[in-house]
């Protein structure tokens, strides 16, 4: 009995129609005779979903008992008894009731699926563990329950179940997902088009890097070679070389020319680790111009460049190769014919492009290798004694032993040359060499004691050992060079990967970031004290700008070291001469200390400039309010006097209250005017300080209702809501400023709606929402940022209404108790102001879920979003959309 096979269907966000899915499959297979029954399918009530059920076999639910209340789960037994050829499982990520076999559903399929059934099942992008976090970060709320992505991946077949946003949403609003009154909560929570459209992009990238692996197995499993051009994949050869960058754009221009293109850089690298004749520093440059423009970058070992990069390309499944024209000169091609011929040749269907560049055909130069280790000053002396003194010795020790013969003499005499140049280097093993090779020629050479040699082999003998003794000597004095080169890159590479981490750590406009970095010189460096310093011109004097360490030298003649760093400028040192192979290192650390200068001081113009700005703008608004809407109701006031003070005209008790009116009405709109002009001064200079403390929202509410009719408003603010840390004074001013700009853009007749609402995030902080909802004209949606901007008004309203400062000030003042205020439409045309303030939670103990019955299977995330807020008076439901 082999093993079930497993369908999944992969929903990029609840209610796109998953369960319908699996259900139409499910009903086509039964068309065809396969024996399906239905283990377990949640239908969520949904009217379309259980019709599409009927029909089928469906296995009775297992009920449990948990903490009294009666829940159903899936009988895994009665199924794996039944044994059909397949069973549908709906919601994989689901939780069992504590009481079943397995935790979670996914490990009951896993059962179904060993015992030989097929299952077809359901889980929503969101449930995925690797993206648990992904999730969070766009809708706000962790997943509860999560399936392995491993389970998922292991599926034989995957079908994405995808809807656009506004096709969802319309499904909700019809009713055809959730009940009617959760409709708004979830249209203004979870489902708004932002939070849909970045889920479904996570859905389509998952399942397109499933789709790709599903590709690169069948081609593994056929030895398939050659390239299936599913899309384009531009591979990318980089030597090092100065024509790097140019490759790497003109393979991005190709990339760009159709969708869902990929780019990749590749770097072959010998085996062995020896340099070729590329830059590090240059491939550390077009590395990070790879990745600006979304490339990446791998490199490959091979000792074959050409026979590398296509294995390379084949493996990825590219589509082209680019490569740079050759770099060798005409003469140096008798060497073979180049890794861009090779490559054309063996390509096969890959299409290969050779791109020229300034540096074609001049040649590839070499980084020139210094030939002098520093050993030290004890090894250069003791490798000179043992290379000149060492042969003499050895000498007149082997002439007290006879019988050894030449060849042991020589063996012994090439030991001493291979001792020199392990301790001194090259230039004393080349010496032992020669005096060795003398002394070989005096003392143990016939005719002895002369230099001269009878026999042809014996000249044969000491020229070989001559030869072998300086090339043993070379070859040793590479391999150490060699090895203090790679440790000296290595402690270069780790200072200063240690520098980008440190700067990168730091934000590069705050103040310790110089500090910082001068402590990490002098570290490295090991030294006292370390400074930049600066001056205005050649003539003025040198200033401090960043010290680290005691008594840090104040002009650069003081130091022991001094790194100019343009021409006003300077890194000093002070405690001990740097040689001159670390100034180089050394230099790097002086441009990033200037860098993060001059970012310090353009982010210090820049905040000024910013204020500057904004105190002309805010005072230029504030002339114009003055000229015009302050006068306004001056106007109206003066004129109201005027006509009362007249002595020609006699005035009736009804004119004469109404003029008065006029003037109370005029004194109070100047008198609101003028406190919010006040209080938007206290705002721009952060003088606000409020006194946070344990509120009652309902006693709050009433009094910011004091500046409107009294039947514009219809309040839903319970009593029994918790208490809310704000400043009441405050929140009343911000209130009653949102409240009448709702009002006064309502149409007449139709009241303002104001909810409060208790919400109690998963993981979160508790908190109080109090919507109010208008039915006015409403806001687009690049307009909703910009009403909250002090004197900003918008559309029509007339210019008497008011300067523009009421949002602006609403809020400031609920920012500065913590909260927040934003503007959302509202379904079916108006205007919702949201605000939201921090609740004081109170420790509760869990009410009992209770009832018989299946339990509603949605995600945590959409129960969260699903409240059910009141509706209007007209039945139209009252929220927001985002």
């Amino acid at each position: 009995m082999g093993r079930g096979r497993l369908r999944i269907y992969l929903g990029a966000a609840p209610g796109v129609g998953k369960t319908y899915a699996m259900l139409a499959e499910a009903h086509r297979r039964a068309g065809r005779g396969t024996d399906v029954v239905a283990g377990f399918v949640e239908h969520h009530g949904r009217e379309q979903t259980l019709a599409r059920a009927e029909g089928l076999e469906v296995v009775p639910r297992r009920e449990l008992v948990h903490r009294g209340a009666v829940f159903t789960e899936m009988d895994l037994d009665a199924v794996l008894a039944r044994r059909p050829q397949v069973a549908l499982v709906d919601e994989l990520a689901h939780s069992n009731v504590p009481g079943s076999r397995n935790a979670k559903r996914w490990q009951d399929v896993e059962e179904l699926l060993a015992a030989g059934v097929d299952v077809v099942s359901t889980v929503n992008i969101q449930h995925l563990e690797s993206l648990g976090d992904v999730v969070e970060g766009i809708t706000g709320v962790r997943q509860r329950e999560t399936v392995p992505d491993d389970v998922v991946r292991r599926a034989d077949q995957i079908e994405l179940v995808d809807m656009s946003p506004q096709a969802l949403r319309r499904r909700l609003a019809h009713g055809n997902v959730y009940a009617p009154e959760k409709i708004d909560a979830a249209l203004s929570n979870y489902f708004r088009p932002g939070n849909l459209t970045a889920l479904r992009e996570l859905a389509l990238l998952w399942t397109a890097d499933r789709v790709d692996e599903y590709l690169q197995t069948y081609r593994a499993e056929q030895g398939i070679q050659g390239t299936w051009q599913t899309r384009e994949r531009i591979v990318v050869g980089l030597t090092g070389g100065p024509e790097g960058a140019t490759l790497i754009r003109r393979a991005a221009r190709i990339a760009a020319r159709g969708s869902g293109g990929e780019l990749l850089a590749v770097h072959i690298t010998r085996s062995d680790g020896l340099a070729g004749t590329g830059s590090p520093q240059a491939l550390i440059e077009q590395r990070a111009l790879l990745e600006s423009l979304g490339g990446t970058f791998h490199t490959v070992l091979g000792e074959d460049p050409a026979a590398g990069l296509l294995d390379f390309a084949r493996g990825v499944n590219a589509t082209q190769v680019v490569l740079g024209s050759s770099r060798r000169k005409a003469w140096q091609y008798v060497y073979g014919p180049g890794v861009g011929a090779t490559v054309t040749r063996d390509s096969g269907d890959i299409d290969v492009h050779i791109v020229t560049h300034e540096h074609a055909a001049k040649g590839r130069g070499r980084v020139p290798i210094r030939r002098v280790t520093d050993l030290g000053r004890r090894r250069a002396v003791a490798g000179w004694l043992i290379g000149v003194a060492g042969p003499l010795l050895l000498a007149l020790l082997l002439t007290h032993v006879n019988g050894l013969g030449l060849s042991t003499d020589m063996l012994l005499f090439l030991t001493v040359t291979v001792c020199a140049a392990l301790v001194g280097g090259l230039f004393p093993a080349v010496a032992s060499a020669l005096v060795g090779s003398s002394a070989l020629n005096y003392w143990f050479t016939p005719p002895t004691h002369t230099f001269s040699i009878s026999e042809p082999q014996n000249i044969l003998a000491v020229a070989i050992f001559t030869a072998v003794g300086i090339a043993v000597a070379s070859v040793v004095d590479l391999a150490a060079r060699r090895t203090h080169q790679a440790a000296r890159s290595q402690t270069e590479a780790q200072t200063l990967s240690a520098l980008a981490g440190t700067v990168l750590r730091g934000a590069p406009t705050g103040e310790g970031v110089l500090t910082a970095l001068l402590d990490q010189v002098r570290e490295t460096f090991q030294q006292d004290s370390a400074a930049l310093l600066e001056r205005a011109d050649e003539h003025s004097p040198w200033r401090r700008t960043a010290a680290s360490g005691p008594h840090p030298p104040g002009r650069p003649e003081q130091a022991d070291v001094d790194v100019p760093v343009g021409e006003h400028l300077a890194l000093v040192l002070d405690g001990r001469v740097l040689p001159a192979e670390d100034r180089r290192l050394l230099g790097a650390f002086a441009a990033q200390a200037a860098v993060l200068l001059e970012h310090r001081r353009l982010a210090g113009e820049a905040a000024a400039a910013r204020r500057e700005a904004e105190g002309n703008r805010i005072r230029t608004a504030l002339l114009a309010a003055v000229s015009h809407d302050l006068r306004t109701p001056l106007a109206g006031i003066k004129a109201a006097v005027s006509s009362l003070r007249s002595e020609d005209v006699e005035w009736d008790e009804a004119d004469e209250a109404e003029l008065l009116a006029g003037i109370e009405e005029g004194a109070d709109r100047l008198d609101h005017l003028i406190n919010n002009l006040l209080d938007m001064s206290r705002l721009q200079t952060g003088t606000v300080t409020p006194l946070i403390q344990e509120t009652d929202l309902d006693e709050v509410v009433p009094f910011a209702l004091a500046g409107v009719p009294p039947d514009a408003v219809r309040l839903d603010v319970p009593e029994s809501l918790p208490m809310i840390f704000a400043d009441a004074g405050l929140l009343e001013r911000s209130l009653a400023n949102l409240i009448e700009n709702a009002v006064k853009y309502s149409p007449p007749g139709v009241r303002v709606y104001v909810r409060a609402d208790a919400l109690h995030p998963v993981g979160g902080t508790a908190r109080m929402e109090l919507r109010i909802v208008d039915r006015g004209p409403g806001v687009p949606e690049e307009a909703k940022e910009r009403i909250f901007a002090p004197f900003q008004r918008h559309g029509d309203a007339p210019r008497g209404a008011g300067v523009g400062l009421g949002l602006a000030v609403a809020r400031g003042f609920v920012e500065a108790m913590a909260g927040t205020v934003a503007a959302e439409d509202t379904p079916g045309g108006g205007l919702t102001m949201v605000v939201t303030l921090p609740a004081v939670e109170r420790p509760s103990e869990p009410a009992p879920r209770s009832g018989p019955g299946p339990v509603d299977r949605a995600a945590p995330a959409v129960a969260e979003a699903a409240r059910a807020p009141a509706r209007a008076p007209d039945g139209a439901p009252y929220g927001s959309r985002a």
